[in-house]
């Protein structure tokens, strides 16, 4: 896609501000906590849900940057990060378990994403489907395995609505919602989220390279089998960072050691 010096909308950060890599939590707070595991961490500034973060890995410059919540920040995000050169995305950010396997504390690496969001839908016909990409999911994988992780690789589910997962009976479709959740518990979707699909929907038509991990805050199919109390939250999200972290030192060594010239 073109690339632009001028100052972002948003974000406001320029290209000469950016780097080639970027790790995308939602939480605004979370945002030093990452930057800390980069070396020469500097905060470039904030605005609305985009607070930003610049520091170095193995000698390149990784943005931080908060999406805030959902597919319309993310999509802001995206664009305008990938405007100033970006080319390589990794969310980090947490999600609620569905598969009777995912645990509270485990970390859920997406494969594909259920497009149940809107933002998507304005960028590509439904029957496109939201994967990342292929090397960046590998490096994911890779991290967790590398770190000693208990993860998950496979489908998550994209909502636009906390509520509507959690408070369905009120809502005035929530026959269908209610149909839907039942529909991903028996096509095995891994856990619930709200930015994947939007970032893997984006990240493919600008031509980027985008990938996810998240932090299993809470199974609610586990408590309602009796599995686990309701009780049992877990919200350190410092695996699934540490695991975004790792994945972009890989992504750079294997960039710079097939590209030599090239990060």
């Amino acid at each position: 896609m073109p690339l632009s010096n001028e100052l972002q909308f948003h974000i406001k950060i320029r290209r000469a501000d950016a780097g080639g890599y970027a790790i995308l939590p939602g939480d605004p707070g979370r945002c030093e906590k990452i930057a800390a595991y980069l070396e020469e961490p500097e905060h470039l500034g904030s605005n609305r849900e985009f607070n930003i973060w610049r520091g170095r890995l193995s000698g390149e410059r990784v943005l931080v940057c908060s999406t805030g919540i959902g597919g319309p920040s993310t999509a802001i995000a995206v664009e305008e990060l990938a405007a100033c050169g970006v080319h390589t995305f990794i969310r980090v950010g947490t999600c609620g378990g569905i598969a009777l396997g995912v645990r509270t504390g485990d970390i859920v690496i997406a494969s594909g994403a259920v497009r149940q969001d809107g933002t998507s839908r304005e960028y590509a016909p439904i029957e496109f489907p939201a994967v990342p990409d292929t090397e960046v999911l590998i490096a994911l994988r890779e991290a967790a395995d590398k770190l000693g992780y208990t993860s998950h690789t496979g489908v998550v589910q994209s909502k636009d609505s906390f509520y509507g997962q959690h408070s369905p009976g009120k809502m005035a479709v929530a026959g269908e919602l209610l149909a839907k959740w039942e529909a991903w518990k028996k096509l095995g979707v891994l856990a619930s989220e709200m930015e994947a699909s939007t970032l893997f929907t984006v990240s493919s038509l600008l031509g980027v390279r985008a990938g996810a991990v998240f932090h299993v805050i809470w199974n609610q199919e586990r408590a309602a089998s009796g599995l686990d109390k309701a009780t049992d939250e877990n919200h350190d999200t410092g695996l699934a960072i540490k695991t975004a972290v790792t994945a972009v030192g890989l992504l750079i060594k294997k960039r710079a050691e097939s590209r030599p010239d090239v990060n």
